[in-house]
């Protein structure tokens, strides 16, 4: 646990100090790796913690966001607060969305929240004169306070390490016990007298939130939003996060979206083709580390310590 946090402490104060050792190109990236690594852990509360695949877990992101671009732009409505209704509309949602979802499991849970994403995001599309359609909302620009992108980013940072706390505390909880033994044996969780699909429904809402905040903090960010945040295309970044760096370990998903963030950013730069090159990196994570990386390297360093104990252990006379 010290030497955990002595890492984390490190990481943290490498976020704190990056702006005045990148450029502000990598700034923004590094931004954007932040929000999206919390739309990633957001997701990996349902498929790493409570066994469920969803393909749909942008259209929470995106709602985040729209509802914050349009507050801001067409009404002038105050940003914090527009923030705090960006959670809530996707919260709302999700409470809608996940009631039906929650009573399927497998293949029919993911294909429903894929189903009800593109529902969303055809909404979102088609409805012109109220979302502004395929063109998007552009202009959402945050209040002065914020405008500077090294005051923004510190921003992001702050409110993805209370983020990242927060979900920390939800999965170390009796709570996030319960949903793992879910994950493991539902049938023998239910016999124990514990309502699946409450517990479910309410990690379904809560994923929502985290993902609509987000969503909230991304269309200040980039000054605009499309319903492209929606799709089911964007609903599988994630998913790869988390296969890349380990769902089953808590800060898995946020080493995959970092290095599926800069890796794009890097191959941009050689060719248009980076869906080509992103799609090997997966197929070599999975063949080569099923775990992901954090998952191959823990095993690594349990088996080297298993290995470590029996030889230190005394030999039995």
């Amino acid at each position: 646990m010290i030497r955990k946090s002595w890492w984390l402490a490190i990481l943290i104060l490498a976020a704190i100090i990056a702006p005045f050792i990148i450029t502000e190109f990598y700034l923004v990236i590094l931004g954007e790796a932040l929000i999206m690594s919390l739309l990633a852990l957001s997701f990996n509360l349902l498929f790493g913690y409570m066994g469920q695949l969803s393909f749909g877990q942008a259209a929470f992101y995106g709602l985040g966001g729209y509802t914050v671009a349009m507050l801001v732009t067409k009404v002038h409505f105050n940003f914090w607060l527009s923030l705090i209704a960006g959670i809530l509309v996707a919260s709302i949602i999700g409470l809608i969305v996940g009631y039906f979802c929650v009573r399927l499991r497998g293949i029919y849970f993911a294909i429903l929240t894929l189903a009800f994403g593109q529902l969303l995001f055809v909404i979102i599309y088609k409805w012109h004169d109220f979302t502004g359609g395929d063109d998007g909302i552009q202009g959402v620009f945050p209040p002065g306070i914020l405008k500077s992108p090294i005051v923004y980013y510190y921003f992001i940072l702050l409110i993805f390490i209370a983020s990242a706390f927060v979900l920390w505390r939800i999965i170390s909880s009796p709570f996030g016990y319960t949903l793992k033994a879910m994950r493991e044996n539902p049938e023998r969780t239910e016999f124990l007298g514990i309502n699946i699909a409450k517990y479910q429904l309410i990690n379904f809402v809560i994923a929502a939130a985290f993902a609509g905040l987000a969503g909230a903090l991304w269309a200040p960010f980039y000054r605009s939003i499309a319903p492209f945040s929606l799709m089911w295309i964007k609903s599988g970044e994630p998913v790869m996060a988390a296969i890349l760096g380990g769902s089953s370990i808590f800060f898995g998903p946020i080493l995959g979206m970092f290095i599926m963030t800069f890796f794009h950013a890097w191959v941009l730069g050689f060719t248009i083709y980076w869906p080509v090159v992103m799609g090997a990196l997966i197929l070599i994570i999975i063949f080569l580390l099923p775990g992901g990386i954090l998952g191959f390297a823990q095993e690594k360093w349990k088996e080297r310590r298993d290995l470590s104990t029996k030889l230190q252990a005394p030999n039995p006379k």
